[in-house]
């Protein structure tokens, strides 16, 4: 890669971002490696396993949108902030008073896909630094925290039989927090004037854009394809094969 990517940007920011998507990845998916001990201890059928895992990724498909709108509304780094106080509240109240039932732990999910909604902060924080002929290497830096999902199949099962499916929450607030850190002092929203989107925008985009819904269609069947698959599969080699 040329130096005169490094130059162009803020490279500081560029690490905050992947650091923010990275570990937001790793509690997005959480539920999906432990899918088969908290169904154990909740009595879980397997449907209510699948739409507990299910429940993270729909919440972060539909809060994208509304951290896309806070990111154009107050800026990419005051969103990310915001998602990252959500999830680890959310993280530490399933610590401290437990997941009791099938609907906590739904409503556990509903609050961890604010951190699914990280795509929507962490791209334009990256990008926004950089001219459109390094954009896309930004983007890809930073979006190369998908690989957070990694951490979370390696270590919360294991952590999870270890010390309890509720101890892997309160562990997992401890990189997130520290990460939190590294975000409110390294990050920084780009210098250019960003237009101020009106409903009207976001209306005429769906509506009059063809390329969006193509886009739109093939990230569901790609991307989505990976994080559901990702999240069903522990249950599945679970259920045929021990």
């Amino acid at each position: 890669m040329s130096t005169s990517f490094w130059k162009s940007g803020h490279v500081p920011t560029l690490f905050a971002a992947f650091l923010y998507f990275d570990l937001s990845f790793m509690v997005w998916y959480l539920l999906g490696p432990m899918a088969v001990q908290i169904a154990g201890d909740l009595q879980l059928s397997a449907q209510q396993r699948g739409l507990m895992v299910a429940m993270p990724i729909l919440s972060g498909a539909i809060l994208r949108f509304a951290m896309g709108v806070l990111v154009d509304r107050l800026s990419p780094k005051t969103a990310g902030l915001i998602g990252q106080v959500v999830v680890i509240v959310a993280l530490a109240a399933a610590w401290h008073f437990g997941v009791h039932s099938y609907e906590q732990v739904l409503l556990l999910g509903l609050f961890l896909g604010f951190a699914g909604a990280s795509f929507a902060v962490s791209l334009p924080l990256a990008s926004q630094w950089y001219p459109p002929q390094h954009q896309g290497k930004a983007m890809g830096i930073a979006g190369a925290g998908n690989s957070g999902t990694v951490l979370a199949a390696l270590f919360a099962p294991a952590l999870a039989a270890t010390f309890g499916v509720q101890t892997v929450f309160l562990l997992a607030c401890v990189p997130m927090t520290l990460v939190l850190l590294v975000f409110a002092l390294l990050a920084r929203d780009a210098p250019v004037a960003v237009p101020r989107r009106r409903w009207s925008d976001y209306g005429r985009m769906l509506v009059g854009n063809r390329d969006a819904w193509r886009f739109m269609f093939f990230y569901a069947i790609t991307f989505g394809g990976f994080v559901g698959f990702a999240s069903a599969l522990p249950g599945y080699f679970s259920d045929q094969f021990g």
